[in-house]
């Protein structure tokens, strides 16, 4: 099952499309069940495999918080069975077309209390290069609910038709990011969303997410999907169609 004609021409008014349950209450406790103790586990030592970000903006003396780890796929079987399924290729292909690979995919702690701000952005500004096209697309569905209150992502509706703008760079994790860094936008909308539930958007809309200030987790895991051929090492392995000729 993939998209409706409504869904792809909301997708591309917004430049973002929620995905209700795209994930079933089995996979997200398979999920949750692999990822039990991340944070310990990834402390007392982190797979090749593998790469650990660490939240900086906590006290040092207790047990550090994962921001993001890359290749999330390598630790949780359900997730790689997941962004390789049917389901979700099926709706990766009515927005990017039928030939897809994976580029890379994270996951994004945001421990309750220690979960810091991911700062205004687009993702092109980590991906522009000279032979790569602004194609790929991101597919990040919740493992927790996110709310409002734990730093659900916001997105700024429509800004994915402007151009790529000039980003600042500071620090090592998100270190690409807007004037303002974080600073209230008129013009964003939050995306409060229930565990297993997604929303699909491309490199160049506006997004950001304020720190997690309650007591509950908000983990979620971002898929990012690539047309093969489209940027030298960005895609690390192809999912439906076969690589370009060269």
């Amino acid at each position: 099952m993939g998209l409706t004609q409504q869904q792809q021409a909301q997708f591309e008014e917004q430049g973002f499309l929620v995905v209700e349950d795209l994930l079933t209450p089995a996979q997200i406790g398979a999920i949750r069940a692999e990822l039990a103790k991340l944070h310990e586990r990834m402390a007392d030592g982190v797979p090749p495999e593998v790469g650990v970000s660490w939240e900086h903006d906590v006290d040092p003396s207790i047990q550090r918080r994962i921001k993001q780890l890359m290749h999330a796929e390598k630790i949780s079987p359900t997730i790689d069975a997941f962004l390789r399924s049917d389901r979700v290729l099926d709706v990766v292909a009515d927005l990017i077309g039928p030939d897809i690979c994976l580029y890379h995919c994270k996951l994004l702690m945001k421990a309750a209390r220690d979960g810091t701000v991911t700062p205004w952005h687009q993702d092109y500004a980590y991906w522009v290069a000279p032979d790569n096209r602004p194609l790929m697309l991101n597919c990040m569905f919740q493992i927790d609910d996110a709310t409002p209150e734990n730093g659900c992502l916001q997105m700024v509706p429509g800004s994915h038709r402007g151009r790529l703008l000039e980003h600042k760079q500071e620090g090592k994790v998100f270190s690409r990011f807007l004037p303002g860094y974080f600073e209230p936008r008129a013009d964003a909308v939050p995306l409060p969303l229930r565990a297993g539930s997604a929303v699909l958007f491309g490199p160049m809309i506006i997004h950001g997410s304020d720190a997690n200030r309650s007591d509950q987790e908000r983990r979620a895991c971002t898929v990012a999907y690539n047309v093969p051929g489209n940027g030298e090492g960005r895609c690390r392995e192809t999912l439906r169609g076969s690589e370009p000729a060269v």
